[in-house]
């Protein structure tokens, strides 16, 4: 969700006055408070699934360390320009005014040098894997910033989120096998339905900001009930792939019972909102999410590393 702020926001004078006081280990602790660091664990999980299909073996430990300075420098740029692209939004909206760079915590110049930093950490950590890698890091940067846009033009915003977490086992494959496969293809096309399915979720809170602010959504365009019910068929869709990755895979007793306890998951994220209630959507969101991802890579790895 494009997320922003205003003009009143690290301009006005007390705002301003609060960044250039706080010192480089207080912002560096608000800048990964801002972007959610913690829930680098929606990708990392999907990465390490990818790495694993991809050799049917536990990586070496060195392929391990740079997938996740790869995963954690691209979710942080990703993460951190969203806050600068939208920072006008971001501003106006009441959900989101006290985030760090509309109050005025952080300064644009700091968060531009962090998402700076954090794309090194993503083209360093793909120069070390493999050739291929590297040379398709600047392609995942462009769909990493462009989807901080596509709010303004599109309802299919939660795709292009979606496209940016399904990403992330596709790189995986990449790095550690130079090319591609149907299966890491599949894989990747579930991870965009599921955080699609989730986004369209979260974006509910928004409905009335977005047609103000003349920002794009499904909820906006059809309505929360609509939305609700695209969200529970993308999921659905999700485990319909998931479920032929484990078959391509010849994954059996423990990738299925994972995938078991995702769907039992997900229709219990869905069971948590509904169009008159959306008081627990950040249960949903959050918490439900990081479950469903690392229960997800701890049931494919455990039968994928068992062959």
């Amino acid at each position: 969700m494009p997320q922003g702020t205003s003009s009143q926001g690290p301009r006005s004078g007390l705002p301003a006055n609060r960044a250039a006081r706080s010192g480089p280990l207080t912002k560096f602790r608000i800048a990964l408070e801002m972007i959610k660091f913690e829930h680098s664990v929606f990708a990392l999980p999907f990465a390490l699934t990818g790495a694993l299909l991809a050799v049917h073996v536990w990586p070496a430990w060195r392929q391990v360390f740079w997938l996740i300075v790869a995963m954690v420098g691209a979710r942080s740029a990703a993460m951190t320009f969203n806050r600068i692209a939208d920072l006008k939004f971001d501003a106006l909206n009441p959900r989101t005014k006290m985030r760090a760079l509309p109050a005025g915590q952080l300064s644009l110049r700091f968060a531009v040098v962090f998402t700076a930093i954090s794309c090194t950490m993503l083209v360093l950590a793909a120069y070390k894997l493999n050739p291929l890698a590297f040379k398709l890091s600047p392609l995942a940067i462009a769909v990493l910033f462009g989807y901080s846009y596509t709010k303004r033009f599109t309802s299919l915003s939660h795709i292009a989120l979606g496209l940016c977490l399904g990403m992330s086992p596709v790189a995986a494959w990449i790095a550690l096998r130079g090319e591609l496969g149907t299966s890491i293809l599949l894989l990747g096309a579930a991870i965009t339905f599921w955080v699609a399915g989730f986004d369209m979720i979260y974006a509910c809170q928004d409905v009335e900001f977005d047609r103000a602010a003349g920002l794009h959504s499904v909820p906006r365009r059809y309505g929360i009930a609509a939305a609700l019910y695209a969200s529970a068929a993308l999921h659905l869709i999700m485990l319909l792939l998931l479920l032929a990755v484990a078959r391509m895979e010849h994954l059996r007793g423990m990738a299925l019972a994972g995938l078991l306890a995702v769907a039992v998951l997900l229709a219990y994220e869905h069971s948590l909102v509904k169009p008159s209630d959306l008081s627990r959507v950040n249960a949903a969101f959050f918490a439900v999410n990081g479950y469903i991802s690392v229960l997800f890579f701890l049931t494919w790895a455990a039968d994928i590393l068992r062959h």
